[in-house]
């Protein structure tokens, strides 16, 4: 079977020799690349993927058993717009690209490998969860958020192969070469560095991380570097499912959790077995805030740029009236001489901002239905989303201390607060007690409630993995 055969895709590969010579080329390294770095322990066994076989209704979530390494990888670019203009920018109404245009060449490869790093690098950081599955569900949930995760991974190096030549195909190597973690070959992004060996951290990851992800895809889709507009739009499908297992797991947490304090009285939640309240807040504060620090600076002069050029708009740019942006401002809270103060700033130059503040709406509306279901049990207790100025490693705020309510405050009281305000070693260590694996199908660990259904169809009773 030709490469083109085994790849689903509908960008004519089979048409394109060179390309298919670089990814003949690039695909051994790939899959060694998942047998070394992918879920460890379950690369063998039978798992009931979705698989997307084409872009169209019929084809786009194909659900059958499959190994892993044997997952159909494609590549898929959305349908094409006749005639599609650039929408933003200092080139807005002119022709979108099809190839890229000699003086965006750097900052388009700059955009696409780092968007392209974080793929493998949450695969990295999530391999050895399946060991302490809650269920055979999440376990199932976990690996087809894993197996996109390489899907999109190669939708950026397809783009690569395809923009830049011999610099892409360097650079698709790269991918492969650094690991989540290593101190000499780090991932890009801090936040893909660190491990996620707990369900908690997991859930909280595909809930706010993955979210940025979207929100940086859907500026992405708005580029008019017109194949990477499409290759985002496809992959804004499929990243829905990660943000549904993020927003719906900690749903299933905060149900639990009311349950087991209703029916442990003053002792909590943990002397039932479950994850308190008080902690999922921490939780919340510590992945939120991380995940905040990766839309960039709030004053950036590479946003005014990628905007000014084309090559990233805002999210759904279409419902914005002022396409250039050249005149308006941003009203923004910035910090001085130990307070804060408001200033106007270049609508431009706050374009990272203007994303934040999408993602944070959207961020609000996950948090208000997890607290529907605490007032539901009729437990006195609100979760919230701490200020854009807490707990900050980038932008105007790093490096400054303040509360949760955004008010300033001094490192030393921060450290003394630390532990009141993000989790613990002793939560963490809590947490992570909990995390002991449940593969009867049907079953549930005793921390987290039972989905309200199952997926395709198939009750929770399926067995979603089959495990030798």
């Amino acid at each position: 079977m030709q490469l083109h055969e085994k790849i689903p895709n509908n960008v004519d590969l089979a048409g394109d020799r060179k390309l298919l010579r670089a990814l003949e080329h690039w695909q051994p390294s790939f899959l060694e690349w998942w047998q070394t770095m992918g879920p460890e322990s379950f690369q063998a066994t039978d798992v009931y993927l979705r698989t997307a076989i084409s872009v169209d209704s019929a084809g786009w979530a194909h659900f059958d058993y499959v190994k892993m390494p044997e997952y159909r990888w494609g590549i898929f670019l959305a349908a094409p717009e006749p005639d599609r203009r650039i929408g933003f920018g200092d080139l807005m109404g002119q022709a979108v690209w099809q190839e890229v245009p000699g003086e965006h060449r750097n900052l388009l490869r700059r955009l696409i490998v780092t968007q392209g790093d974080t793929e493998p690098a949450s695969v990295e950081q999530q391999r050895l969860l399946g060991k302490t599955s809650p269920s055979l569900y999440d376990l199932r949930n976990l690996f087809q958020v894993n197996v996109e995760e390489g899907r999109h991974l190669w939708a950026m190096v397809y783009l690569l192969h395809r923009c830049f030549g011999r610099d892409g195909r360097e650079e698709a190597e790269a991918l492969l070469a650094r690991r989540s973690g290593d101190p000499d070959r780090p991932r890009i992004l801090g936040a893909f560095n660190a491990p996620i060996d707990d369900w908690l951290s997991f859930y909280m990851f595909t809930m706010f991380t993955d979210r940025d992800g979207k929100y940086q895809l859907v500026a992405l889709a708005e580029s008019g570097l017109d194949p990477l507009a499409r290759t985002t739009r496809f992959m804004l499908t499929e990243e829905a499912h990660h943000m549904f297992v993020g927003e719906t797991g900690i749903r299933r947490i905060v149900q639990r959790s009311c349950e087991l304090t209703r029916k442990a009285g003053d002792r909590g939640a943990r002397a039932e077995g479950g994850i308190d309240l008080p902690t999922l807040q921490k939780y919340i504060n510590f992945w939120y805030s991380v995940s905040l620090d990766l839309f960039g600076g709030e004053i950036s002069s590479n946003a005014a740029e990628y905007f000014a050029c084309g090559l990233k708009g805002r999210a759904n740019e279409k419902k914005f009236e002022d396409h250039l942006a050249l005149e308006g401002v941003y009203r923004m809270v910035v910090p001085e001489g130990g307070g804060l103060r408001e200033t106007d700033v270049p609508l431009r130059n706050a374009m990272n901002e203007v994303l934040r503040d999408a993602y944070i709406d959207d961020n609000q509306r996950g948090v208000d239905m997890w607290n529907k279901t605490i007032v539901e049990h009729g437990i006195d207790f609100k979760l919230s989303l701490p200020s854009r100025r807490f707990n900050r490693r980038i932008g105007i705020y790093a490096d400054l201390s303040f509360t949760p309510e955004g008010e300033p405050i001094s490192k030393e009281e921060f450290e003394r607060r630390r532990e009141e305000w993000l989790p613990s070693e002793s939560d963490r260590s809590y947490v992570k007690s909990l995390m002991q694996p449940v593969f009867e199908p049907g079953k549930m660990a005793n921390w987290i409630a039972a989905p309200t259904k199952g997926i395709d169809g198939k009750p929770l009773t399926f067995e979603y993995v089959r495990l030798a």
